[in-house]
């Protein structure tokens, strides 16, 4: 039977309805226990893609860490192990850094499992080139979970909180994979050559020393809308996305495509002189990327779509009315973004 495509409409409402938006929106009850009076002030700002600390002069260590769900390392052990390692790494990456070492904490049902998990990280490590340093395991509890960390560091930083008013939105999308199913993992990466995942990963710190985008996030589970609900809740800004712009693999239907969880994908605000610049790092490496839209005030994530009716207009989310993951950045916070150099 032929896809028949959505209404706007009907594409907002199912994907605001995706687990991985629901999931962020877990972040706000999370943190109400950091939030308490006396705990001191954390001077990493809570919200970005890793924990970044001042290391030096000019630059910041970074730290980042995943937990995977457990139905995913349950059916696919070996590439739970693999993502353990490459989500981390982007996420390093998304803030103009370049990772140092990996650790990890596994519990599993049993030994094989355990193999199957640590085979696909040790395959990452090496295709990456980022030794795994040390970690914590348990091969006798009932399920299998896994949580993997990993240290960076960044000479110039990307952030989530200083997309401004005015930027462009662009988006890079590695489109050369294939859906690691039944999930909605689009994975270009297992099957590449490891000086192509090398060389694709560190653009990002070339691109922010460069100051070709000053804010932007990796493209998680919560989908390239999700992640940019998060990246204009922490900025403060709203956003304006044209999808019949955004990169997308040939076949794919528009909505999974939305939901999806790529691995190498990116969003970044830069200034409008420096799209066509940042563009073309990433065209010259195969990778596809596209202004998608525009950065402006407010706090709603307005959508466009070109339909058999004309094109089609709809609010995605509107912050101002519905938060997503109750993220506040502090005065002292605020400062520092203000003088963050676009």
């Amino acid at each position: 039977m032929p896809h028949v495509p959505l209404s706007l409409a009907s594409l907002i409402d199912s994907l605001r309805r995706h687990k991985g938006i629901a999931h962020k929106r877990d972040i706000d009850r999370v943190l109400d226990a950091l939030r308490a009076p006396g705990l001191p002030e954390a001077s990493a700002w809570i919200g970005d893609d890793c924990a970044a600390l001042p290391h030096g002069e000019g630059k910041h260590l970074l730290f980042a860490i995943e937990g995977f769900m457990n139905e995913f390392v349950a059916h696919d052990p070996w590439f739970a192990g693999w993502c353990g390692v490459m989500v981390n790494l982007s996420d390093i990456a998304a803030m103009g850094g370049r990772p140092l070492a990996v650790v990890d904490a596994l519990w599993s049902d049993g030994e094989a499992q355990a193999q199957a998990v640590m085979a696909g990280m040790a395959a990452a490590s090496k295709a990456f080139g980022v030794p795994i340093v040390g970690g914590h395991s348990n091969t006798r509890t009932a399920q299998g979970q896994l949580a993997v960390a990993v240290l960076g560091e960044a000479q110039q930083l990307l952030t989530s909180f200083a997309a401004r008013p005015g930027d462009r939105l662009v988006a890079a999308i590695d489109l050369r994979g294939a859906y690691r199913e039944p999930f909605d993992n689009w994975n270009a990466a297992t099957e590449a050559p490891p000086e192509r995942l090398r060389g694709d990963l560190g653009l990002l710190p070339t691109i922010a020393e460069a100051r070709l985008a000053h804010a932007g996030k990796d493209i998680s589970q919560a989908g390239l809308l999700g992640t940019v609900l998060m990246l204009m809740e922490c900025s403060r800004v709203g956003v304006r996305i044209d999808l019949d712009r955004v990169p997308r693999a040939e076949n794919v239907p528009l909505e999974r495509w939305l939901r999806s969880f790529p691995s190498f994908g990116y969003v970044l605000a830069c200034a409008p002189d420096r799209v066509g610049a940042l563009v073309e790092r990433f065209r010259a490496r195969d990778i596809s990327a596209a202004d998608i839209g525009d950065i402006v005030e407010g706090a709603r994530l307005e959508l466009t779509l070109a339909g058999g009716m004309g094109t089609e207009h709809g609010v995605f989310w509107n912050l101002a009315q519905d938060t997503l993951m109750g993220i506040t950045p502090s005065p002292a916070h605020v400062e520092a973004i203000d003088h963050v150099p676009a």
